[in-house]
């Protein structure tokens, strides 16, 4: 089974120049348990650099195993307010570890001249709970900012989600008119 590793420019991210062909990445949505964390940061939207999209966060990286049960590990950058709900919950007893997210990698394609999303959620939500590693939960929120990009200020946060027992689906690309659709999670019936 192949894996998914893709590594994502934060300064193009905030920055998007339509010249460079980087990977560019985005959380567009994440709930944890409770917590709704804001998509509070206006970026461009790759697909077409005119528009202006909400994100929560933008990615410096996207890690799967490639397997249906393997757990989706990804850092990116948030904002002040969302670090500060991050840090309380990584301060407190989480005892619902629900995620809901949905995300977006895009890549260049050489051929048609344009950006295409190379792995994303097909705008539906994931269901996931956050993974667990020696005990401790894999999510945690850097407390000084990062400098890659000064303005607007922003702080890497680092999740592990595993997927909830329900047949959900990620998508993939490797250019423009080459798609594909993959598992992730598996139905357990009640």
């Amino acid at each position: 089974m192949a894996d998914v590793n893709f590594s994502t420019s934060v300064s193009q991210g905030f920055n998007f120049q339509k010249d460079e062909q980087e990977l560019v990445g985005h959380i567009v949505s994440c709930k944890i348990g409770d917590t709704e964390l804001a998509a509070d940061m206006n970026v461009s939207d790759p697909a077409d650099p005119t528009k202006m999209i909400k994100v929560f966060g933008v990615m410096s990286g996207i890690y799967w195993n490639g397997g249906y049960a393997d757990g989706l590990q990804f850092s990116c950058q948030v904002s002040n307010d969302n670090k500060v709900k991050v840090a309380t919950m990584t301060h407190k007893s989480l005892s619902n570890t629900e995620v809901t997210f949905q995300f977006s990698i895009y890549d260049f394609d050489p051929k048609e001249k344009k950006y295409y999303k190379a792995f994303h959620s097909n705008e539906s939500d994931l269901k996931g709970l956050v993974e667990k590693q020696g005990g401790s939960l894999s999510m945690d929120i850097a407390m000084d900012q990062s400098m890659e990009v000064v303005s607007p200020k922003n702080f890497c946060f680092n999740l592990g989600v595993m997927p909830q027992d329900i047949d959900q689906q990620v998508h993939l690309a490797v250019s423009v008119t080459d798609k594909f659709v993959k598992k992730w999670g598996v139905e357990v019936a009640a």
